[in-house]
């Protein structure tokens, strides 16, 4: 799985005119499945970004995780993440996992964040979204996990 993390000020999702998900401060996290992920690396990202110390302290370091500033997270399904383009001019979509085994993924990893604590929305799967991120810092990290590691 590939998670591109923005820390914002402001995110909002919305389906044409209408609003799916709306947060304040926190991060705005576009997720992308791929062949072979599995619960495990929805889990462990889940995990990792939970406690991921991103958000600055009174003296300006990075020292707070999400829970420590009460934040918020939109989870955004994304499969363009594995898009290869290494070749041609056209990017290729191979290594992104169908939509049957990507969607329950992208679920479990936001049930695993709220489960944490974390108060979490999402996007519409498949869905075309626009997606506005008010980007704080900027602040934005690109996280991956794999069966492998």
């Amino acid at each position: 799985m590939r998670v591109v993390l923005q820390r914002v000020q402001r995110g909002r999702v919305r389906l044409g005119e209408r609003t799916i998900a709306e947060i304040g401060r926190g991060l705005v996290l576009l997720v992308g499945v791929g062949q072979g992920d599995d619960e495990a690396c929805a889990d462990g990202l889940a995990e990792k970004i939970a406690g991921l110390r991103v958000f600055e302290d009174q003296d300006g370091k990075t020292n707070l995780s999400l829970e420590d500033v009460g934040g918020q997270v939109i989870v955004v399904s994304q499969f363009t993440l594995y898009a290869d383009a290494r070749k041609g001019r056209r990017p290729s979509f191979t290594d992104a996992a169908l939509p049957d085994v990507a969607e329950p993924l992208v679920r479990r990893f936001a049930e695993q964040l709220a489960g944490r604590g974390v108060p979490t929305q999402m996007g519409e799967f498949g869905a075309h979204m626009l997606v506005e991120i008010e980007n704080d810092g900027p602040l934005t990290m690109v996280l991956e996990r794999s069966t492998t590691g």
